[in-house]
């Protein structure tokens, strides 16, 4: 009898926040015979500073198939677009080596679109998460695009479910799965280590783990290009009122991540705050504490309002690139204004942890993906739902 052989799923991975959304749906596809994981390792995963995330999957017990350099350095939206043009033609390349029956693709990053292009003109079957969201800036628009190349949806919440059907999917195609980037937080011990915020990493002033603390992380708004250092400016003057000790993390590489940088950094040579520590990058579990035991998460990450809701962390929601995200009780938004974002500081700091929220899920979205990527039949012809019987 000849052994039927086993499914290819390729997963790629481009960064960070990437690596914590998609984690636990690897570990799950180790676990099942029928399938073969391939993992692609690209974008700013594989630069240095923003932490060294090859280190970290190999210590998670997965090994790269391959990596993939795609970033043109400069941070501006002609840099973001030659990346993305860059990455097509590579992974078209890798793909036609590997050969995956499947291709794995995350949310709304620029380089999320290039896996999208080259895996679906290459006949391969795409999978998609976190589709169907809105949300402010480019990544919108590149959530969208990648929904109408994508053969499979795994939206987060039931809204996102019905906005992916109503952009035209058949209904048979999208799976409500919740976000899995919730599996790794439901399975985890949140105790706080005493150790998590070493002087062996970052730079700056040294944090006390016993102390309340702020957790910043906020990244540059590509439709903003140019505003970058005023935005983080009003952010850092509002946070060094609070006297609260921060663990702030660099933010991305879209386009405008100089400017957000050159404004932590100017910041912090001219003033030496002894309230402030920067760091690179923090593996998803260490993530996960972070959120759960901030007095307080600001600026403009997904994950606040994604993982923060799991948690019941208060956040501070800062400008436009979440602009329109479902998002539950624990937030409050705040523009680009230090008088108004310290307000708003101040005002989840006081009321304290909220009720957890289990809009994006509750922790087991990863079974439900894999068990869809396992046995789906795959039909690379799309069209618009509304017209499948013409």
């Amino acid at each position: 009898m000849v052994e039927s052989p086993r499914r290819k799923i390729c997963v790629v991975v481009n960064s960070r926040a990437n690596y914590g959304r998609i984690k636990a749906v690897m570990h799950e596809i180790q676990k099942r015979p029928s399938l073969e994981l391939q993992i692609l390792v690209g974008a700013s995963a594989l630069l240095s500073r923003f932490g060294d995330l090859v280190e970290i999957m190999r210590a998670d017990g997965f090994s790269p198939t391959e990596t993939v350099h795609t970033i043109i350095e400069g941070e501006n939206p002609t840099t973001m677009a030659k990346s993305t043009g860059l990455a097509i033609i590579e992974l078209a390349s890798i793909f036609g080596n590997i050969k995956p029956d499947i291709v794995v693709t995350v949310a709304d990053r620029f380089e999320t679109l290039a896996t999208a292009v080259a895996s679906s003109y290459m006949n391969i079957g795409l999978a998609h998460t976190q589709g169907g969201e809105v949300t402010g800036s480019i990544d919108e628009s590149v959530r969208h695009a990648v929904t109408k190349l994508a053969h499979l949806h795994f939206p987060a919440s039931r809204q996102a479910a019905e906005f992916v059907k109503r952009m035209g999917e058949p209904e048979e195609t999208v799976f409500l799965t919740g976000c899995p980037a919730l599996d790794v937080i439901a399975g985890l011990d949140l105790s706080w280590p005493s150790d998590l915020l070493s002087l062996e990493t970052g730079v700056g002033a040294a944090l006390d783990p016993e102390a309340p603390y702020l957790l910043v992380l906020q990244h540059p708004v590509t439709t903003e290009f140019g505003d970058g250092e005023r935005q983080i400016t009003e952010t850092i003057e509002a946070v060094a009122r609070i006297g609260m000790q921060a663990v702030w993390l660099w933010p991305n590489i879209d386009a405008g991540s100089d400017d957000v940088a050159k404004g932590l950094r100017k910041y912090r040579e001219q003033h030496k705050p002894n309230w402030l520590r920067l760091f690179k990058n923090f593996p998803p579990e260490q993530y996960a504490r972070l959120l759960r035991h901030a007095s307080c998460v600001v600026g403009n990450t997904s994950s606040s309002l994604r993982e923060g809701a799991f948690l019941g962390t208060p956040v501070v929601n800062i400008g436009s690139r979440q602009s329109g995200r479902e998002h539950a009780k624990n937030v409050q938004h705040a523009g680009y204004n230090r008088d108004d974002i310290e307000k708003a500081i101040r005002s989840q700091i006081s009321h304290g942890r909220y009720s957890p929220d289990y809009i994006f899920g509750d922790g087991n979205a990863a079974p439900k993906i894999v068990d869809v990527l396992e046995t789906a039949k795959i039909k690379v012809q799309k069209r618009l739902s509304y017209v499948q019987g013409l």
